[in-house]
């Protein structure tokens, strides 16, 4: 039953039935409890949730956070406890923020499966009952009526003006008209399915029956929740992390190794060359990258709260701002996201509010209307707009006398009203079937007959106006006379058409210019026709010159490598199935885009999940928000462009720290490791290499408060690992030279004991690491880029305690500092601004150099540096 391989909308009434091994007075309490036993309950089993222990278990599995997990036990040896603790509790953060994050994502499944419980009619025992929807079971018989939420996928059996809005699932903005006949077994999408009611969505309008064909894991929301439970890949940022905290790793344990065997073949003693080893290796690392990281996603969270986009994962900020696509539907997004009547136009194409009366009249109950209620989107609409305001008292003349429901054979309804002085019959719906029941047209004030001409310019008319992406629904009306008792829908005058649409928001074309600016690609990926979404495009400018719509059909034929091609070269998606929005993110992650899904519906849950930033919206349902990384307080895209505006400046803020520290770190460490090779005493202390790495990275901490440049902020960057450590070697053997400057005077010319010699690289490379961070924070001329006063004030202040250590007597009690000669400390003026302008000539040779590499290579995967 359940494992059926034919396609059951094409199949007639008789042959479900069979095929299902049910009948129309439903199947029995006998037979449903043993189906029940056999195939399940009507839910998504699915994986369990995982434990709290084993989310928590996973922080840890980090290179960075085992390095620094390491770092503290070395400095507990050492006897440096309190960087001991320090660094234990910048991991500690790192870790509970990470579990925080993870921990409330794991919650995002358990919601769903709760949205899908509820209520539902069968028919058991030949009598209907209420049961609980995970009862139901294949075979069952169902009834659909206004306002409930469809139990189980159903195919249609019988239906009356039934109309379906499955948004949730297909994206499609207007509920969809349901028909109980076969459809095509070429069919597979959903939108096509005209005689199949779907798990989640709900009825609109009119009543149904149907047997249940599918539940649980085998529904079409169920297989969405399938691709749900998939392990999300991780996101751009949490790959380069990973990568970045490897290459940290390595280059630390191989410095470290290489500096323990030559000090200790050199006899410099077992123990002594071990701790300065275990020293070196804490110096390299950067304890600070956690909560520099954690502070500056923070800070830029608290921007974006106030810009309306809430984030839920802090790390999604980063990917935020370093996006070059963004997917998203046009409904609500590009358009306002409201049904509206745009005209009510004669055959002469002029406003005619003689039509938006009689369409007002045609509504359903309209005395109802008049008191404000509403069962119909399309009735919404009309009552709703503004022209309708003038003619409400009209309506309030009329008296009503009878109505014919809609059905999906006649595809129209119609009323009979009564005026002060004529009964008429108004009719109104699709305009094929009004042309069948009309006799004439009204044009230019004149009745005129319908012949195969008129007819068929008629027909072009509307089909002109739906390429133009309107809903055209048409109406037509005769009156009665007295003795018509039973009057019928017959010899009608053809009035015109009522127009309707999503209009495009005003700020639509802006926004996506700005997002443009940003250099963020746009493709709309939308389950609505193809003829509306080339219609916003084209009035939202994102409609290039020969573009079309690649519609769902389309890429259910193609094999992968062809859909991989399609979706790289084409920007317009209509009529796509949410495992088809899934395989559009994942086909561009893989092509190396920084991907952002902006959706509202459970249809969108899956490419939520899969896209590098998902962005769902307040106003959507409970599953996209849970699946999402990223919350818009309003749905607007000038909103994200701003919050893709901060996650740059975040990011730039973050990775002045990465290569700051890198960069430096790697430089007076590679000098300790050289100089340990010709020196005959250890160079630096361990206890003074942990002041320096400590005091070097105070200012640092304010880096969140940084300015960022113009020009980072226009492209999108991303990390990469390679020019990192290009620019770490770079830099660092440029601090290296100007080190060995300091050095080598200090040993052949002034012969310095070892006490002063420390002293003296201490303050010089203190100091140069903090310089330097006002070179290297900006691509642009120092002088051209201002610094935060934070920043500008925390460098001061550890510029004075390192110049004041070697004149303190803690800085001689603790860490053997002692006081410089004169000629000294000129000559560590000297050196650090021979660097600081070196850095300031080397800087400008390697960015242009970059920007070569960047062009050189592919345009969708700009680095870290590039911008």
């Amino acid at each position: 039953m359940l494992r059926e391989i034919k396609p059951l909308w094409s199949l007639s009434e008789k042959e479900v039935l069979k095929h299902l091994s049910t009948r129309p007075s439903g199947l029995s309490s006998v037979e449903a409890q043993e189906r029940l036993r056999q195939h399940g309950p009507n839910k998504v089993l699915g994986k369990e949730q995982r434990s709290v222990l084993s989310v928590l278990i996973f922080q840890f599995q980090n290179w960075l956070i085992i390095t620094l997990l390491l770092a503290t036990a070395i400095s507990y040896l050492l006897g440096e406890r309190l960087d001991a603790a320090v660094i234990f509790s910048l991991v500690i953060l790192s870790v509970f923020l990470g579990f925080f994050q993870e921990y409330r994502a794991e919650k995002a499944l358990a919601k769903l499966k709760k949205y899908i419980t509820h209520k539902a009619h069968a028919l058991r025992d030949g009598r209907w009952i209420r049961l609980n929807s995970q009862d139901l079971v294949g075979g069952d018989i169902v009834s659909l009526q206004l306002g409930n939420r469809v139990p189980a996928d159903i195919r249609l059996l019988s239906c009356n003006g039934l109309m379906i809005d499955e948004a949730v699932l297909t994206g499609e903005s207007f509920p969809v008209l349901k028909k109980s006949g076969s459809v095509s077994k070429e069919y597979t999408q959903p939108q096509k399915l005209s005689n199949m009611a779907f798990m989640g969505t709900f009825v609109s309008a009119g009543i149904g029956q149907g047997v249940v064909t599918a539940i649980g894991d085998q529904t079409f929301l169920g297989k969405t929740v399938k691709i749900l439970e998939e392990k999300a890949p991780p996101s751009d940022f949490q790959k380069e992390t990973r990568k970045f905290s490897a290459f940290l790793f390595r280059v630390t344990l191989i410095m470290a190794l290489f500096v323990f065997s030559s000090n200790a073949i050199l006899g410099k003693g077992i123990l002594t060359s071990l701790l300065f080893a275990l020293a070196l290796a804490v110096g390299i690392t950067p304890e600070l990258l956690p909560v520099i990281t954690t502070v500056t996603l923070s800070q830029g969270a608290l921007r974006m709260a106030k810009r309306k986009v809430v984030v839920k994962r802090l790390i999604s900020i980063e990917d935020l701002g370093n996006i070059d696509t963004l997917c998203t539907d046009k409904t609500g997004v590009l358009t306002e996201g409201i049904f509206s009547l745009v005209d009510s136009l004669d055959l002469d194409g002029k406003s005619n509010q003689e039509i938006l009366l009689d369409a007002l009249l045609c509504s359903s109950w309209f005395e109802d209307r008049v008191r404000g209620a509403a069962s119909s989107p399309i009735d919404i609409a009309i009552w709703e707009s503004r022209k309708a305001t003038k003619l409400k008292e009209k309506v309030r003349e009329c008296h009503f006398v009878a109505r014919n429901e809609f059905d999906s054979v006649r595809k129209r309804n119609s009323v009979v009203v009564r005026s002060k002085e004529d009964t008429w019959m108004i009719v109104k719906g699709a305009t094929e079937s009004v042309l069948d029941a009309s006799t004439q047209v009204m044009r230019k004030g004149r009745r005129v007959r319908i012949d195969n001409f008129t007819r068929e310019s008629i027909l072009h008319e509307v089909r002109k106006m739906e390429e133009s992406g309107y809903r055209v629904m048409a109406l037509a009306k005769r009156k009665l006379q007295p003795a018509e008792s039973t009057p019928q829908e017959e010899n009608l005058i053809f009035e015109g058409y009522l127009l309707f649409s999503d209009p495009v928001k005003k700020t639509a074309m802006e926004s996506l210019q700005f997002l443009e600016r940003l250099g963020v690609g746009i493709k709309v990926i939308s389950g609505d026709s193809p003829t509306v979404v080339k219609k916003v495009a084209k009035e939202t400018g994102l409609l290039a010159s020969g573009s079309e719509v690649i519609t769902g059909d389309i890429l259910a034929k193609l094999k992968r490598g062809e859909f991989e091609e399609v979706v790289k070269r084409y920007n317009l998606f209509g009529r796509v199935t949410p495992d088809q929005k899934h395989q559009i993110v994942v086909s561009l992650t893989k092509e190396g885009h920084i991907v952002g899904f902006l959706g509202d519906g459970v249809n969108d849950a899956p490419a939520l999940k899969a896209a590098d930033v998902g962005i769902a919206v307040d106003t959507g349902t409970e599953i996209a928000k849970e699946a999402a990384d990223i919350v818009l307080l309003k749905k607007d895209l000038t909103v994200l462009a701003k919050g893709i505006e901060t996650g740059r400046k975040t990011f730039g803020n973050i990775t002045k720290y990465i290569l700051n520290t890198i960069s430096a770190n790697y430089g007076n460490m590679f000098t300790v490791m050289l100089s340990s090779l010709f020196l005959r005493f250890i160079p630096l202390l361990p206890s003074q290499i942990l002041l320096n790495n400590f005091i070097s990275d105070i200012p640092l901490l304010t880096i969140v408060t940084d300015n960022v440049d113009r020009g980072f902020i226009r492209k999108p960057g991303r990390w990469d690992i390679q020019m990192i450590a290009r620019f770490m070697v770079y830099f660092g053997l440029l601090s290296s030279f100007f080190d060995l400057s300091l050095i080598l005077p200090l040993l052949v010319l002034w012969k310095l004991d070892p006490s002063v010699f420390r002293t003296a690289w201490f303050v010089e490379s203190a100091l140069s690491e903090m310089i330097v961070t006002f070179a290297i924070r900006t691509r642009l001329p120092f002088y051209r880029s201002a610094p935060s006063r934070w920043l500008l004030a925390a460098s001061v202040f550890s510029s004075l305690a390192v110049v004041g250590l070697p004149f303190l007597k803690i800085g001689h009690s603790l860490f053997a500092f002692t006081l410089l000669p004169p000629l000294v400390w000129v000559w560590i003026v000297c050196v650090l601004t021979s660097y600081f302008g070196a850095i300031e000539f080397v800087k400008k040779r390697f960015f242009a150099e970059s920007e070569v590499q960047v062009r050189g290579s592919s345009p969708r995967s700009p680095t870290i540096i590039s911008n």
